[in-house]
């Protein structure tokens, strides 16, 4: 945790959700001890906006991060871009202005070749800043490992978590992490795992695979900071069930008009009744009508009998209210230690009675 000082253990990580990860989210998680991330606006400027806010953020609480100071004011929140529609030179502009701590890579178009062209072109525009690099396979990760511009971090993602991954079948996160860290030992690059956590249980079984931290979206969707709308924020919260409850689909997507995305991607969300009509037959130019309704409706759009996209991962189930990020990042952090504190009492009792 060399390169993020204010950071304590266990290491929890705040993922760049689109529109809804802003700077107040990012700034909080960092301020409660773990990292931040900012993530992709409707359009490439609004990355500047955000850092400008969290700067801001930073500017009024100078003494929250009592650790991080240097002689180059590193800004203690990460930013994430989503490749396949974002401004390289955009990007570039917002590190070099703004100096986040990490940038978050993700969902290229062209592989590894674009993940290359982006961490040379963010590491000449603010040297120093670390490059993530988010995967949900092992060859996307021997590709990165190998590559002749190594990510500094890797992130992991398990077929349960929320929003976009891997279209055609994808792995959990019990399976993956494990088989990509065996394989991707003698590179040096901290791994960190994501998809499906949502408390302090799921924290100590990533750690308990190796990882170096831990990344969570879903869970942070219901805290005070997010950017995002009450209705949204209810159906996490209500939402169990996550195995019959979330679909990957590309429904959404379409209802929504965010379309373009590579086709290697879905997304997971919370089924409604524009699901269930689609599963129906309903004709799609009825269920975008439909649709373009309910978005017109307020938080009423929401829910099982809503329309709206609801983009969240399988451990929705595990979140049963809205707290501020500081308080969860915490939460996370005492749950995950006192797990493993009490595994290694139990463990080391039984091994002394069978001595």
């Amino acid at each position: 945790m060399r390169n993020f000082p204010w950071v304590t253990a266990p290491f929890i990580v705040g993922a760049p959700m689109r529109v809804m990860s802003g700077p107040e989210l990012a700034f909080a998680v960092s301020q409660a001890g773990g990292l931040g991330f900012i993530g992709p606006g409707a359009k490439p400027d609004d990355s500047i906006t955000d850092l400008a806010a969290a700067k801001k953020l930073l500017d009024s609480s100078p003494t929250a991060f009592p650790g991080s100071a240097t002689s180059e004011p590193i800004l203690p929140v990460g930013i994430g871009f989503q490749l396949w529609n974002g401004d390289i030179n955009t990007a570039a502009r917002a590190v070099r202005e703004y100096r986040p701590c990490a940038a978050w890579l993700f969902a290229p178009r062209n592989g590894q070749t674009e993940l290359d062209e982006w961490a040379l072109c963010l590491r000449k525009a603010s040297p120093g800043i670390h490059i993530w690099v988010q995967v949900g396979t092992l060859r996307e990760s021997l590709e990165a490992a190998r590559s002749p511009s190594p990510p500094d971090a890797l992130v992991i993602q398990g077929a349960e978590a929320g929003g976009h991954g891997m279209a055609h079948g994808g792995l959990g996160l019990m399976a993956l992490f494990p088989e990509i860290s065996d394989a991707v030992r003698g590179f040096n690059i901290p791994l960190y795992a994501a998809g499906g956590i949502a408390n302090g249980r799921g924290v100590a079984a990533a750690l308990s695979l190796g990882a170096t931290g831990v990344a969570l979206g879903t869970r942070f969707l219901a805290s005070t900071e997010a950017r995002i709308k009450k209705g949204y924020q209810q159906e996490i919260v209500r939402a169990a069930d996550g195995a019959t409850t979330t679909v990957r689909t590309t429904l959404y997507n379409e209802l929504r008009g965010t379309t373009g995305w590579p086709e290697q991607y879905s997304p997971r969300g919370i089924v409604n009744q524009s699901w269930h009509d689609h599963r129906a037959g309903v004709a799609f130019q009825d269920l975008k009508r439909l649709h373009d309704e309910a978005a017109q409706a307020g938080d009423s759009g929401w829910g099982p009998e809503g329309r709206l996209a609801t983009y969240a991962g399988a451990a929705v189930g595990l979140i049963h209210d809205v707290k501020p990020a500081g308080v969860l990042v915490q939460r996370l952090q005492k749950e995950s230690k006192e797990i493993i504190e009490d595994l290694s009492t139990s463990f080391l009792n039984k091994t002394s009675r069978m001595a």
